[in-house]
């Protein structure tokens, strides 16, 4: 059984990378083909995850060996787990339906075909992370995922800003995975082996090494836009809005939690403390941020960041099954929400600006209707998709009697009804603030379908068709929280999100205000002006000038003075000049005489080398 479900996973990890090929090498220009061909090749691989999900029990291993240096293996091999059977079907159902939707949302792009193999490079890649069984072959795909995510933020390479994107967002992971390949070479010259099963089974006496953990971490850190390295993800909102529903909201950011949930037993519980207190407030400074954001993508990139925030407090508070299975729910809505962006983008003339839209709910109601639903679901409306992992997050961080982490918490539950409602209000209420509004229209059915599935299906019901689905010998301690649901009418978390509910009801009324004019900048402009300012990057911008910059001009002038002119122009090439005179005068002076002497030494020289041996 294990043999046939391993050669499923072939199957699932290489349909990508075959499209991929086909498209690079004979469908660049035929755009359509290569379109249909990378959903083809998506939603067989969504069927055979699901066929994983629903029917395998036991952990599907497979390994081959590529390498081996003395004592130590390495190779490339599955471990799909109850961890990796939930996070290979959200990847690639969510993946196929973005894909679907990129056919309509693409279809005027002369360049389908290249992104199109990027989209089906990316799958590979973080396909690879998923079912990776030791630690170097996720590095790997690690590597992969931050190539294919620069290639599809660059997707409009001629426009300044996406260029300058994809360079942040890869500079920056870079900086998280340099601590990450640390952490390998740490953790093969202590223990030996990268695989998690052999890892896992050493279990040392004296606990896991802190520095292990906290390099291993890095990776987290950059990948899911964790402070202080979350620079990244709202500018790479400069990629067409199909890579940012499925690389920045539903699949790539999460893959830094599902690692961090993949080795955590390898993690001291002094750092889980650490990621506990970063995460909330992560949480927190996104909602908030969000609210003062005018460009829909960039609001729902702060959200993101938020969500991020809150899957890394569960897995701070011991929890990693509930940051699985907030990974889960978060990229049911908030793909649908960028998905809903999208259209919205796409019926508006490619228009952004959340102030030059309003009175799209009578113009796009599918599009508005699905939107709606995933707001609803990201606030934690009670039994949606969001309500089930998002206040059992909440609950665990009172339960735990950690004061800290649940109140920014609560302020990251209330910021997300606030800004919900704001965009709400804003984008489909009231009347159209601009021409393009006015004239705004449904997206085809290829955008359309997906939204319904992802927004009014599962953002609405995943929660419940998990915990009705998936048999509990299948994910275990992740879908165990399905089931344990049943907050009593005054649990902290059940008051927090009742209370956000009214804020964001509240803020309905709030902004509305005549089209074009955002209430929370009329009415408190320093607030807003806070909320808006990027202080990280303002504070990378310093260093890189005043420090770094400072730096790099003191090691030029010492290369210049050391290196180019003492070494090279002095001794590198003083010395090796006067001996090449020396050595011209005294071997090549053109005397017949002196050329046999010289000949005649090295034929004895070498005779007496031959004869004493």
């Amino acid at each position: 059984m294990s043999s046939d479900l391993s050669s499923l996973v072939h199957w699932i990890l290489f349909l990508p990378l075959g499209a991929a090929a086909l498209q690079a090498l004979l469908l660049r220009r035929q755009g359509a083909i290569a379109s249909w061909l990378s959903v083809g090749a998506a939603f067989i691989g969504a069927g055979l995850a699901l066929r994983i999900l629903l029917t395998s029990e036991a952990d599907v291993r497979w390994h081959a060996e590529i390498a081996r240096l003395g004592d130590i293996s390495l190779g490339v091999g599955y471990l799909v787990d109850a961890h990796a059977r939930l996070m290979l079907f959200v990847v690639t159902f969510v993946g196929a339906l973005i894909h679907l939707f990129s056919v309509g949302y693409m279809a005027d792009d002369d360049a389908r075909g290249r992104f199109f193999a990027g989209l089906s490079v990316f799958m590979f890649s973080i396909l690879g992370i998923v079912v990776a069984d030791n630690l170097l072959m996720t590095f790997v795909f690690w590597e992969l995922v931050g190539f294919s995510s620069y290639m599809l933020i660059a997707h409009y390479f001629d426009r300044d800003y996406a260029a300058a994107a994809s360079r942040k967002a890869f500079v920056v992971n870079r900086v998280g995975d340099l601590g990450f390949i640390l952490g390998l070479a740490f953790c093969l010259s202590r223990f030996g082996t990268l695989q998690f099963e052999e890892l896992r089974a050493l279990s040392p006496a004296g606990g896991w090494p802190f520095a292990l953990g906290a390099l291993l971490a890095c990776g987290f850190i950059g990948k899911s836009a964790q402070f202080p390295l979350h620079v990244w993800l709202t500018d790479a909102m400069a990629g067409p809005t199909p890579v940012s529903a499925l690389i920045h909201a539903a699949t790539m950011v999460v893959a830094g939690v599902y690692f961090m949930a993949r080795i955590f037993f390898l993690i001291d519980p002094s750092l889980l403390q650490i990621v506990a207190v970063s995460g909330a407030g992560m949480a927190a400074l996104g909602g908030l941020c969000a609210l003062a954001q005018t460009d829909i993508k960039k609001s729902l990139a702060y959200s993101t960041l938020a969500h991020l925030g809150i899957m890394a407090c569960a897995l701070g508070l011991g929890r990693p099954e509930l940051a699985l299975l907030h990974m889960a729910m978060h990229a049911f809505f908030k793909a649908t929400l960028f998905l809903g962006a999208g259209s919205v983008i796409h019926g508006c003339h490619h228009e952004q600006d959340m102030l030059r839209m309003g009175g799209l709910l009578r113009r796009m109601p599918v599009t508005a209707a699905a939107f709606i639903a995933a707001s609803l679901s990201n606030c934690a409306v009670p039994f949606l998709a969001g309500w089930y992992s998002k206040d059992a997050i909440i609950e665990a961080a009172f339960r735990s009697g950690r004061a800290a982490e649940a109140a920014l918490l609560s302020v990251a539950a209330v910021a997300t009804c606030l800004y919900s409602a704001r965009m709400i209000r804003l984008v489909f209420l009231g009347a159209p603030a601009s021409e393009e509004a006015s004239h705004a229209h449904e997206s085809p059915w290829t955008m359309s379908l997906p939204l319904i599935v992802l927004g009014l299906g599962y953002s609405l019901f995943g929660g419940l068709l998990a915990a009705a689905m998936i048999p509990a010998s299948s994910l275990a301690s992740v879908a165990e929280p399905l089931r344990a649901m049943a907050f009593h009418a005054t649990a902290p978390a059940t008051l927090v999100g009742l209370a956000a509910l009214a804020l964001g009801a509240f803020a309905l009324k709030f902004y509305a205000v005549e089209p074009g004019r955002d209430a929370l900048r009329d009415r408190l402009p320093g607030l807003y002006a806070a909320l808006e300012r990027r202080w990280m990057d303002g504070l990378y911008r310093w260093y890189v000038d005043s420090v770094q910059r400072r730096v790099a001009e003191l090691i030029a002038f010492l290369d210049l003075l050391l290196v180019n002119g003492l070494a090279v122009r002095w001794v590198a090439a003083g010395v090796p000049a006067l001996l090449g005179f020396l050595a011209g005068r005294v071997f090549h002076g053109g005397q017949t005489r002196a050329y046999a002497a010289w000949t005649a030494a090295g034929v004895i020289f070498i005779a007496w080398i031959l004869i004493t041996r």
